[in-house]
């Protein structure tokens, strides 16, 4: 068995210490997501656990992003495309998107899928109307983001 070596010049490392700073950053971990996943439950539409599957998830902070950056009545971000929608209604086109076909997106491992919502949800990035949304998730299906438009469009 080999033998491990003292490591000069650190400081003196506080083993029960850090070990109740860990337990105590998974306990409010784990509180926080309970507590945001209760939120996300009191969203007033129908079937809204569509926005909760392991394949397809909506985190607080996925929606905090898209409200932050994609939705009109949040001044920051301007030449960003913008939802128009109520935000109840965005999470209804967010839900009904998660049966569009998937997509790669180019140079990435993300997935991308874009629905045509068959009306107006907002400006693209071009701030033309647009009834087109997409949703980007990662490889494991959290949400990362979504927005009106398309992102093909949105690549230059």
């Amino acid at each position: 068995m080999e033998q491990t070596k003292e490591i000069l010049n650190t400081p003196s490392f506080n083993e029960g210490e850090w070990l109740k700073l860990l337990f105590l950053i998974s306990d409010t971990q784990d509180w926080l997501n309970h507590l945001a996943y209760g939120a996300m439950l009191q969203i007033p539409i129908r079937d809204r656990r569509q926005l909760f599957r392991k394949t397809y998830y909506l985190s607080a902070a996925a929606l905090t992003h898209i409200i932050e950056r994609h939705y009109y009545k949040i001044l920051r971000y301007p030449a960003a495309s913008k939802f128009t929608i109520p935000v109840i209604e965005i999470l209804s086109v967010l839900r009904d998107a998660s049966s569009a076909p998937i997509e790669y997106v180019p140079g990435s491992i993300n997935i991308q899928r874009t629905a045509d919502t068959g009306r107006i949800i907002g400006v693209d990035r071009d701030d033309l109307p647009t009834s087109l949304v997409t949703v980007v998730t990662d490889g494991g299906g959290r949400i990362t983001t979504a927005f009106p438009g398309n992102l093909k469009k949105m690549i230059v």
